[in-house]
């Protein structure tokens, strides 16, 4: 840290910032602060503006919505999945909306992972979030392998990161396929994604990756690298809503290649309503849907995605950067002697879009920033994940967070809570 940081310097920040405009774009409450975007983001007037055009379309036209109103739902996941694909580094027919995020693990897993001979475990690792675990477990024991022996996860040295030498060591013989964060959810350390694809397809593996904490946190380049396939969510960084439907990517050179978990919406979209029971897959990574769009699930996204295209992701990237590395300085500079350990990786080119930070007493601490009106995420056993986002945090944000932090630790407000977490962390 070059300089010590002041309340009057975090509002100089704001006032040469070019994408503060945007925060007026959201549902902020007043004198709240909002740290926990990368795992709900808020409502934008944009999305909700989406959403009510979609129930307007569904009052003015009923079931001829499908092809008609303002926003027609038939190809509603190929249009969303065209305007991710920047956010994706994909081409806009490698990418579509549909499902969850679980989901789509599901199909894509079931789609690549083709044991054969020797060649039949995957690679995980294990910190990843415990849901790609369960639906790898899932999809080895529907193939006849048990989980205990066919699943590989790479350990961690320090319970908190990943090396990727430590990953490539374990692409042995034995392994079919291979899944992994892009960003690891509690640290918020970026992999080196297009490395660890080079070094799979080397050894004649196909690899996957969970972006759920780094889309729409910073830029991809998943066709460019060669990535196989991808899976995420879109309601954190995305800020399309609580359960919004999620999204996946499949390299052109995969299409045509038969869906592990076949759905009518998969189809090829002019033989859909043929209803013949032998299925034209779609030539796209629309070939991997499986059921009807979730509509208005979906319709927040549109609005969201705007956002995105004028702000433009790498601005949105530099100025994420930027905002963790206030807050990594401010926690040094205001926090130090309280017990917190900064758990992410320093340096910008390893780092997500949230700082995680280690405290014995985390899961008090985050009660007690909730009733001074600061919304942290806990994770278990002793994280506290701050994520100021882009489009919507400011450098003042930042600075009273701390501040807030700073008096709870200073006063042991902290030790009104018990050190356990809530039913929701």
């Amino acid at each position: 840290m070059s300089q010590k940081h002041t309340l009057e310097h975090a509002k100089e920040l704001d006032k040469s910032d070019s994408l503060a405009r945007f925060k007026d774009e959201f549902y902020i409450k007043e004198d709240h602060y909002y740290m926990d975007g990368n795992s709900l983001g808020l409502l934008s007037k944009r999305a909700e503006k989406a959403l009510n055009t979609s129930l307007q379309d569904w009052k003015d036209h009923g079931i001829d919505g499908w092809m008609n109103g303002e926003e027609p739902w038939y190809y509603y996941s190929e249009k969303l999945g065209a305007k991710t694909a920047p956010l994706a580094g994909a081409k806009p027919e490698e990418v579509i909306v549909t499902g969850s995020i679980t989901t789509n693990l599901h199909q894509l897993i079931a789609t690549f992972y083709e044991p054969e001979g020797t060649r039949t475990k995957i690679l995980a690792d294990e910190l990843t979030f415990p849901s790609d675990i369960y639906a790898i477990q899932s999809q080895l024991e529907l193939k006849g392998y048990s989980h205990e022996e066919h699943l590989v996860q790479v350990k961690s040295r320090d319970g908190y990161t990943l090396k990727e030498e430590d990953i490539i060591e374990a692409m042995t013989d034995d392994i079919a396929l291979i899944l992994l964060p892009s960003v690891l959810y509690r640290s918020g350390q970026l992999l080196d994604m297009k490395r660890l694809t080079a070094e799979a397809h080397k050894r004649g593996i196909v690899i996957g990756f969970d972006l759920a904490h780094s889309i729409g946190a910073l830029s991809h380049q998943l066709h460019e690298d060669g990535v196989d396939f991808a899976v995420w969510c879109n309601y954190k960084y995305l800020n399309s809503g609580p359960g919004g439907v999620g999204g996946l990517y499949v390299h052109e050179r995969h299409f045509g290649k038969k869906p592990g978990l076949a759905g009518w919406f998969g189809s090829k979209k002019d033989k859909q309503f043929d209803m013949e029971h032998v299925l034209t897959p779609a030539e796209s990574a629309g070939a991997f849907q499986i059921g009807t769009p979730h509509i208005l699930s979906s319709a927040p996204l549109l609005g969201s995605l705007e956002l995105f295209e004028e702000a433009g992701i790498g601005e949105l990237r530099k100025k994420s950067l930027s905002l963790t590395r206030f807050l990594m300085d401010l926690v040094n500079q205001e926090l130090n002697g309280y017990g917190f350990k900064i758990c992410n990786p320093i340096e910008d080119e390893r780092r997500g879009g949230h700082i995680s930070l280690q405290h014995d007493e985390a899961a008090r601490i985050c009660k007690a920033l909730k009733v001074n009106k600061v919304t942290p995420d806990f994770r278990a056993p002793n994280n506290i994940r701050l994520a100021p986002v882009a489009l919507y945090s400011s450098y003042e944000d930042v600075w009273n967070t701390v501040q807030i932090l700073k008096k709870i630790m200073e006063n042991e407000e902290y030790k009104q809570f018990e050190n356990v977490r809530d039913v929701v962390a």
